[in-house]
């Protein structure tokens, strides 16, 4: 994918283009808004909404890593939709469904060589990592998504939030630490390298 001639025919108007750039990046805006938001209805309305506002202001863009000025913009999207919703900081450890059945794995993490014992741990380790996450403020789960999650680096992290670099780094080092304490109540479901690395760090 040629980003940088994308760009430029998109600013220039051309649908076709647009839409490649977010079919790219679609999987990525969304996950990201699940994330965040810890809810899939809310994270399709607010990937939704970083599209839409990515569409309208795309000529705005004047250089850089894309991936991250793309990241602004749901970044944004779900900062809205939590203060639409007013949402509880913490959200159950087994989600729902709309419907009110209790959520299966998340769709992207079904894996159809695993067996069942293999995918009940993956469900379970899925739901502590998100317990966790919706504990941290936003700000911290935001950088911590991105960063850890997401792969951006540092400066990818600061343009999409829009903060200094210096910051960047202190709310990640406050989210790992709050992460590691309350993914200890859950270390049963951890890998095991996962609790070595952790033991190195300590």
């Amino acid at each position: 994918m040629d980003e940088p001639a994308l760009i430029q025919t998109a600013q220039n108007g051309d649908l076709d283009s647009f839409n490649t750039l977010i079919l790219h990046y679609q999987d990525r805006v969304y996950n990201t808004a699940l994330r965040i938001l810890g809810d899939e209805d809310q994270a399709a309305d607010a990937a939704q909404e970083a599209f839409i506002s990515a569409f309208r202001s795309i000529n705005s863009f004047r250089g850089g890593s894309f991936k991250a000025w793309l990241m602004r913009t749901v970044t944004n999207a779900c900062y809205d939709e939590l203060r639409r919703q007013k949402r509880r900081p913490t959200t159950p450890l087994e989600p729902d469904t709309a419907d009110g059945e209790e959520m299966d794995s998340p769709r992207w993490l079904a894996d159809p060589n695993m067996t069942p014992a293999e995918k009940s741990e993956a469900d379970e380790l899925e739901h502590a990592i998100q317990h966790c996450l919706d504990a941290l403020p936003a700000e911290f789960r935001t950088v911590v998504v991105m960063a850890d999650l997401q792969g951006l680096d540092y400066t990818e992290v600061a343009t999409a939030v829009h903060v200094p670099l210096g910051t960047i780094k202190s709310r990640l080092a406050r989210a790992r630490l709050r992460l590691r304490e309350c993914l200890r109540s859950f270390e049963e479901l951890l890998p095991s390298s996962f609790r070595l690395e952790e033991e190195s760090r300590l």
